[in-house]
Order: C-alpha cells, then sequence, then structure tokens
C-alpha cells in the first residue's frame, strides 16, 4: 500500500517577502567538529542585564536597582560583568561611577563597559572607569551589509576606518589594566571574511597576548537561522583567528526564533569559551539567551557552572524587583510551576521515584519527570505534587502521607482519587493538601449512619479468641449484640452479623495514624476509615455506613 501525503492548504500569509538565511549571508561549511564535541566545563557566563538587558526595560533601573542587582551577581559568582553603558545616559555614567566610589568591585570580579566607536563616546566610557583597577572596554559597531548600506552609509573600507581609529583612541586612553573587547554586531549577517579580518586587525592592532587577551565577541543580533549555522559560524571564526591563543571567543545569542539556548550552547561546542546573556532572558523583543537555562542544563548533565544557584527564589526575587518583569511560572528550572506536578500519571511516577530515592539516597539522582533535585536549588518537595481535576492517584496520596502522614493503601487510592477528581471538577480549582485532607475525613471517616456504635469494649480469652460486645443502634431499634474472632475486627464483623448485617472485609491496614477497611455489606463494596482509638473498629463501621447509604 503506497501512502501520500496530503499537505495543508497554503496560507495566506506574504512568506514569499522572506529570504532563507543562505541567500543573505554565505555560511563557509567545513569539516564540522561541534557536532561530536561534549561540554565538559562552564564557558566564562557575562550577565549583561546591568547594560542590554536595561536597554530593553519600559522602566530602566535607577542605581539603588542596579546596584542590588550587581551585588546579587557577585554574589552568585559571576567574575565579568556588564555593568552599564556610560555614554548612553547620565544614569548609566553615575551608576559606574557609583561602583568605583563606593569600591563595590570584589578583587576578583572585572567590570565591562560598552561604547559604540565614536571618540567623544570613548572618552565618556574611560572617565567613568578612572580609578578602577581592571576593566574590560567593549567596542562595537554594526557590520552586515543592511547596516553598512541602510544605516551607517559606509562601506567596508570605511568601517575598517572607523573602528581603527575608534580602537587606536581606546589604546591611548587605556590605564594598564584595562582590556579590550570587540563586537561586530549583526555578526550572523555578516560576510565571514569581512569580519575575520576586521577581528584579526584589532588582535593586530591591541596587541594581544595570552596573558593579555582580547575578547572577540560574535552576536547572533538577530537570530536568522536554526542553530546550526550559528555552529557553523561560531567553528569557522574559532579555527580561522589569528592568534587564537591570545583571543576569548565570545558569543552574545538572542532569541528571536526561540533557539537562543541551543544557539549558545552549539556555539560552546563550536569553540566559543565565553558566553553573555541575561537572568531568565530579559532582553529587547523576545530577549537575550538566558544564562540561568544554560548553568542550570550543564548542572543537571553533571558539570558545574561555576555559578551558585543554590536559593533560586530569592535570585528569581531580586531579578523580579529590578527588571518589574515577572518570571513566567513554567520557565526552565526557575518557574514557580516547574517542579509541581497536577498530572496523574506523572504524580505516581515522582512518588515512586522519591519512595526508590529514600531507599537508596546516595545513588545519582534518577528521579522521574525532574531533571534535578528541587532541593539543590532551594525548593522544597512540598510544591512537587499538586491535586486539581487533572491529577491522579499517586498524587493526593503523597500529599496526604506529607502533610498529615495519611498512608492510604494502594487498592483504596483509586477510590480517593474518584472523589478527589468530582470535587476538583466541581470547583475548578486546585485542591490544597488542607482540603484534602479534610475531604479525605468527610468522606471515610463516617460518624453517623445506619449504625450507630453506642457503646462496646473487647477482651481477650484465655484461648486467644477476641470478644466484642457492643450496643448497636440501627435505625429505631437499639440492642446489644456480641461475637468472637482472631481479632477485634473480625470479633466486630461477627457482632454485625448478629445484627443482621452480612459484612466481609476485603481488605485491611493501619498505619500508626489511621485504620482502613474495604467491607462488602450486603453485597456491596465500599471503603472506611478510622482515627484515633478504636480506629480499626471506627473503619469498619465507616465502611459498612458508606455501603447502607
Amino acid at each position: 500500500m503506497t501512502l501520500t501525503w496530503n499537505p495543508q492548504r497554503p496560507s495566506a500569509m506574504p512568506f514569499h517577502r522572506y529570504r532563507p538565511y543562505d541567500q543573505r549571508v554565505d555560511v563557509p561549511v567545513t569539516d564540522r567538529g561541534w557536532p561530536c564535541a561534549r561540554i565538559e566545563r562552564a564557558p566564562l557566563w557575562v550577565p549583561v542585564d546591568l547594560r542590554d538587558g536595561n536597554q530593553a526595560l519600559a522602566e530602566p533601573m535607577d542605581t539603588p536597582r542596579k546596584r542590588r542587582f550587581f551585588d546579587l551577581l557577585v554574589s552568585m559568582g559571576f567574575k565579568e560583568i556588564e555593568v552599564g553603558y556610560p555614554s548612553a545616559s547620565r544614569t548609566d555614567f553615575d551608576f559606574v561611577r557609583h561602583l568605583v566610589v563606593d569600591g563595590a568591585v570584589p578583587d576578583d570580579v572585572t567590570p565591562v563597559v560598552f561604547t559604540p566607536a565614536r571618540r567623544d563616546l570613548i572618552d565618556r566610557t574611560f572617565d567613568s572607569i578612572e580609578g578602577l583597577p581592571r576593566a574590560v572596554v567593549h567596542l562595537y559597531i554594526a557590520t552586515s551589509p543592511v547596516w553598512r548600506d541602510v544605516v551607517l552609509g559606509r562601506d567596508r573600507d570605511e568601517v575598517w576606518r572607523t573602528v581603527k581609529e575608534a580602537a587606536e583612541h581606546m589604546v591611548r586612553r587605556a590605564a594598564p589594566g584595562v582590556r579590550f573587547q570587540f563586537s561586530p554586531e549583526t555578526f550572523n549577517l555578516t560576510e565571514p571574511d569581512f569580519v575575520l579580518e576586521l577581528c584579526d586587525r584589532l588582535t593586530e592592532l591591541w596587541d594581544a597576548s595570552p596573558d593579555r587577551p582580547v575578547t572577540h565577541n560574535l552576536p547572533a543580533t538577530v537570530e536568522i537561522a536554526t542553530p546550526n549555522v550559528y555552529a557553523d559560524q561560531i567553528e569557522y571564526f574559532h579555527r580561522q583567528l589569528s592568534r587564537r591563543d591570545s583571543v576569548i571567543l565570545s558569543v552574545h545569542p538572542h532569541n528571536d526564533r526561540g533557539t537562543g539556548v541551543a544557539c549558545a550552547e552549539l556555539s560552546v561546542l563550536a569553540g566559543a569559551q565565553r558566553v553573555e546573556g541575561c537572568l531568565f532572558g530579559n532582553g529587547e523583543r523576545t530577549g537575550n539567551v538566558d544564562l540561568v537555562t544554560l548553568a542550570l542544563n550543564l548542572y543537571a548533565q553533571g558539570v558545574d557552572p561555576m555559578i551558585d544557584f543554590s536559593d533560586i527564589d530569592a535570585v528569581k526575587e531580586t531579578v523580579e524587583h529590578c527588571n518589574r518583569l515577572p518570571v513566567h511560572p513554567r520557565h526552565p528550572y526557575a518557574g514557580d510551576l516547574v517542579h509541581t506536578a497536577f498530572s496523574g500519571t506523572h504524580q505516581d511516577a515522582i512518588s515512586k521515584g522519591f519512595a526508590r530515592r529514600a531507599e537508596h539516597p546516595d545513588a545519582p539522582w534518577d528521579v522521574p519527570y525532574l531533571p534535578i533535585d528541587p532541593a539543590d536549588i532551594g525548593r522544597s518537595y512540598e510544591a512537587v505534587i499538586r491535586v486539581n481535576s487533572q491529577s491522579g492517584k499517586g498524587g493526593m496520596a503523597y500529599l496526604l502521607k506529607a502533610h498529615h502522614d495519611i498512608d492510604l493503601p494502594p487498592r483504596m487510592r483509586p477510590d480517593f482519587s474518584r472523589v478527589v477528581q468530582e470535587a476538583t471538577d466541581d470547583s475548578g480549582r486546585e485542591m490544597t493538601p488542607k482540603e484534602l485532607y479534610n475531604l479525605f475525613r468527610s468522606t471515610y471517616v463516617v460518624t453517623d449512619g445506619e449504625v450507630a456504635l453506642e457503646a462496646w469494649s473487647v477482651h481477650r480469652d484465655e484461648s486467644g479468641a477476641h470478644r466484642f460486645v457492643c450496643t448497636l443502634r440501627t435505625g429505631d431499634r437499639t440492642g446489644d449484640y456480641e461475637g468472637t474472632g482472631a481479632g477485634p475486627v473480625t470479633a466486630f464483623v461477627d457482632a454485625l452479623a448478629g445484627a443482621g448485617f452480612t459484612v466481609h472485609v476485603r481488605d485491611f491496614a493501619e498505619d500508626g495514624t489511621a485504620a482502613y477497611a474495604e467491607c462488602e455489606t450486603d453485597d456491596v463494596p465500599a471503603w472506611g476509615a478510622g482515627e484515633g482509638r478504636g480506629a480499626s473498629v471506627q473503619a469498619v463501621l465507616s465502611a459498612v455506613n458508606r455501603a447502607l447509604r
């Protein structure tokens, strides 16, 4: 039989107006090495929240918020931090001066400042860092054909002359502790030979050496292709750059196609040593690449990210305060719901994984649906499983056990799951652990019903048998009954038979907090539960009364 593919009807959208990347930039296809590479150590992470991220905010940060953000980045362990664009605004200039005057920069942290290729703006930038023992001055200019033709009105030679004049002026202004960085903005749309020419000339002009390297930062300013194309571009430069041991190869991915994280990871496989991005991905349009996701992706592979995320909620709180932007509840690793399971199949798998983990606490982490241990980033297990109408027996059983020490028997869980689902379907909302426990008690601990136990006692005779003596009220009748059995439960069932109720105990369990009984009363099965003194007897009585309803 031949299967034919029936395509969907073409859309009316004007897709013909757009060109694929290979019609916009020639990417040299080399003998790729990056597909076989592995990331075995973290690159140098450089947060650009205080400059690039700040420029994308509707309300840019003031000095107090910037300082709080800077202190957070330092406490997390970042060693190179872009602190501002001093020539762009008085606020940025004043913040850099604040860091200098206040002595806020630790000895092991290098600030980065950003400047366009204009002499007056370069001077303003160097004025801002005067007094710092070390810094990186980051020079940028757009290089792609569309920018040269439409925005700058300069050809390739004129762009180089602009960059050369700026770079030479930077050398004249630089103190001994200053290093240089260059970004050919719109790199991923620029002819590779032109970018290589610019970078190699600057490496020579700045006299880069292994002990005083330059940083060449290659931005995917606006994503134009799949991540493998960016990786090809980075690998080409990694292999072709002159004085390679004197160059730190950096990348600055954006997220226009939603693949910023993939671009960053593949570029590191391709030879990049440094990654610029923002915490939680803030930035123009769809944002800069997210350093939180990148670093914790490495952590989940057993690689030290070299950044401390042990209190992810404190990090998130600070970033949300400073940016005045919320972190999405489904954001990788850090969102409020990413370690939460509502689905029944997920909950069952997670609860079984936790049980196995308790038996083998020193084994490598391997819990279904949880790529890392939530406790490693400061999250508690209490929020892992939550109950709504999509939840199953594993989840509600886990919450009852975790919060109220109620360990439902496996055979009872499907029954309670149906009760929970009906309640959450009716309410349309999530059920808290306390509400779950209250629903359990109101459903299974029956204090009134067709049969009431007015008084009772149980005694063990010399033969070991139990004798159950009780006063039962059934409807309008009250009478005294007794029964015998191997234990209190069977003796009580025998007493019920004397009152005219045929009861068969199909399942019974106790956990130290409660007792649970599944009974068939007059051919009708039902579960019951009891707590406190006489819990086992109360469980049977509750099951009987539920069956008689």
